[in-house]
């Protein structure tokens, strides 16, 4: 297995300073060196990383962005702690840690439900934001047989009445678990439609890029359209 060191320096090879900008545009900052996530994953076959729950945890603390994602994509599910998972969660400062690795890993662990319900709690913007997120995906990787679907639903009622009063990144993922709670529940699912119309539109700062929030009604009849409500996903780390 590769050191640290060695894994730092094969991410430095693989830097592209167009890519650093761009991620640095959407609240990425140094110390990282700008790596294509399909880069990450060439990486991680070129380097023969699978399930390396310590290496992982080193990556982790180097606190390069790129090194953290990485972390995220190689990293033993059913190895890392709560502990673990909160230290990421603490030390994820913006969206592609917070939302996508440290949700993606919280939610495929066994901790995903217990830690994403004390997140969505957190003052925090970015805590708060992974807890929704983690919720979220939670739900994609489970039966729904084996789901709390009144706990679900009582989320659902937090989000329709605190949505547009929370922090910015929280208004991004309570409108993403609007999506999924529609997209995987199928009893739920006109429900959600019109409660995304309801609400009407959800303002994000998106930081001055082209990134949009999606409509959630709209999202949802697509899903429902192409007849894959309910579909389950093995996995959700990419």
């Amino acid at each position: 297995m590769p050191t640290v060191n060695e894994v730092m320096q094969v991410l430095q090879e693989y830097n592209s300073p167009s890519t650093k900008n761009t991620l640095m545009n959407h609240g990425a900052r140094e110390p990282f060196f700008g790596v294509k996530v399909g880069d990450l994953k060439t990486i991680t076959k070129e380097l023969k990383l699978k399930k390396e729950y310590q290496l992982a945890l080193d990556l982790y603390d180097t606190g390069n962005s790129d090194a953290m994602y990485l972390a995220g994509l190689i990293v033993d599910e059913k190895k890392i702690s709560k502990d673990d998972l909160r230290h990421w969660a603490k030390a994820a400062y913006w969206h592609m840690l917070h939302d996508y690795t440290v949700a993606w890993v919280a939610a495929e662990s066994p901790h995903g439900l217990e830690l994403g319900l004390e997140w969505i709690e957190s003052p925090e913007e970015t805590i708060a934001s992974a807890g929704w997120a983690t919720l979220s995906y939670w739900a994609q990787l489970r039966p729904n047989a084996e789901l709390d679907l009144p706990l679900y639903q009582k989320l659902l009622e937090r989000v329709q009445k605190n949505i547009h009063q929370a922090q910015n990144r929280v208004r991004y993922t309570m409108n993403g678990f609007i999506i999924m709670v529609g997209s995987q529940f199928p009893e739920l699912t006109e429900h959600c439609i019109e409660l995304s119309e309801s609400l009407g539109t959800v303002y994000v700062d998106m930081g001055g890029t082209s990134c949009k929030v999606p409509d959630a009604g709209e999202y949802i009849y697509k899903v429902q359209e192409k007849g894959t409500i309910g579909k389950k996903k093995k996995m959700v780390r990419c």
